[in-house]
């Protein structure tokens, strides 16, 4: 039997949108060439940028981080053990460090209990997500982040640039909550953790240097398609 015209439209609809994230992905990787994100030379590196990036700049993380490793103290049995003053200090360039000292050694806690990088690697991603999202200070995007650069997951990371790019190309209204945009680019990307990984390195170099607040639409490479910087 013959869908109802509107199911037939939406889906279309649906489908052309699915094609034209593609398409975004291939103009980006032309123009910037691969990323190789994330930067860290460990996956419990990449845990621990991940909960400190929310709400600074990376270079500030780095050198929170760079703090981390000269006390020895990039290890999650460390950061449980450590004072929660020093442990604030050290990470103090990343911004809000008292707050993020709390969330940081809640995740290490969290971590060390369910066995490590080892034990959690055997887990689905649906049940890992799960657990990530019930430690305190650890949101969407943040287990988004661990999921996909720290175990490999194919999921899409959701961010300001996300949402600030993709409204101006007119493939989301950008009103729609973290869940919906995150099922709209992993129906369109797939289950392919280095491609989702490539495309949000992509989004982020694309929405520092073009796309940003205010845009430098003579210099982006999706001009062409961006109903935005037409005018």
């Amino acid at each position: 039997m013959p869908r109802p015209a509107s199911k037939a439209r939406q889906s279309t609809t649906a489908g052309l949108a699915r094609r034209r994230v593609r398409q975004v992905y291939r103009a980006l990787l032309e123009a910037y060439g691969p990323q190789h994100w994330w930067p860290g030379e460990t996956p419990f590196e990449v845990m621990v940028g991940a909960v400190l990036t929310q709400n600074t700049a990376w270079t500030n993380v780095e050198k929170a981080i760079a703090n981390l490793k000269a006390h020895d103290a990039l290890d999650p049995v460390a950061i449980v053990r450590a004072d929660p003053h020093r442990l604030a200090a050290w990470i103090k360039p990343s911004g809000y460090f008292n707050i993020k000292a709390r969330r940081l050694r809640n995740f290490c806690m969290w971590y060390l209990e369910q066995g490590g990088q080892e034990a959690l690697s055997g887990w689905d991603t649906e049940r890992l997500r799960r657990g990530l999202l019930a430690v305190n200070g650890i949101g969407p995007e943040t287990a988004d982040d661990i999921l996909l650069y720290a175990f490999e997951r194919p999921v899409f990371v959701i961010d300001a640039y996300t949402r600030r790019i993709f409204a101006r190309l007119g493939l989301v209204s950008g009103t729609e909550n973290y869940e919906e945009l995150r099922r709209f680019f992993e129906r369109a990307v797939g289950p392919d953790a280095p491609v989702c990984n490539e495309y949000h390195a992509l989004i982020v170099h694309h929405g520092k240097h073009a796309c940003r607040t205010r845009p430098l639409c003579a210099e982006c490479c999706l001009g062409r398609i961006c109903p935005a910087g037409l005018g």
